[in-house]
């Protein structure tokens, strides 16, 4: 097994599994990016190549490719739903490159899709709080000890005060405390 080094180690089964809870979170929420720009393929394809990875194939370029790509058309939505789902899907795919350093800037790599996808929902609710934190739990449901293992090698998500990085910081913090 191909072992990431840094500050701890990385294997590629802990990235896949980081990179199917990501692209499982963005999956939710394509829909509403396709939905408005339907002639845009870059999330979809930040998607697919992150499934590609998930599902044993090496990470390439084509991940970074597609992520850079789907966070480009993130910049160009016209609405923050929109935007927020193309983000996901590019978080999905550069979940394959999930660096083993000790920074809590990275912790956004394994969560910020999930707090996107539960802040889109919050946003289609007509910004309905107890929707997007309905979400987040579920988000926590989904996580998996190994999920959870990685996650606990880094620092807590840094605080912020946008909404996406308020749910972001529940969603840390909700996976880290014991049930």
């Amino acid at each position: 097994m191909t072992t990431v080094l840094g500050d701890f180690e990385l294997t590629m089964d802990e990235l896949r599994v980081v990179a199917r809870y990501a692209v499982e979170s963005a999956e939710e929420v394509l829909p509403v990016f396709e939905a408005a720009n339907p002639s845009d393929p870059r999330p979809r394809a930040a998607i697919d190549a992150a499934w590609e990875f998930v599902n044993g194939a090496r990470r390439t370029k084509l991940q970074r490719i597609t992520s850079l790509d789907a966070h480009r058309a993130a910049k160009e939505a016209a609405t923050e739903a929109e935007r927020l789902a193309a983000r996901a899907a590019g978080d999905a795919a550069s979940a394959a490159y999930l660096h083993p350093i000790a920074k809590a800037t990275q912790v956004g790599h394994i969560l910020r899709a999930a707090a996107s996808a539960a802040l889109v929902g919050e946003l289609n609710a007509g910004g309905d709080s107890a929707v997007g934190l309905e979400l987040i739990e579920q988000a926590r449901q989904r996580a998996t000890p190994v999920l959870i293992d990685v996650l606990n090698r880094y620092p807590l998500a840094p605080t912020g005060k946008s909404r996406a990085a308020q749910l972001m910081t529940i969603l840390d913090t909700s996976l880290r405390t014991p049930r």
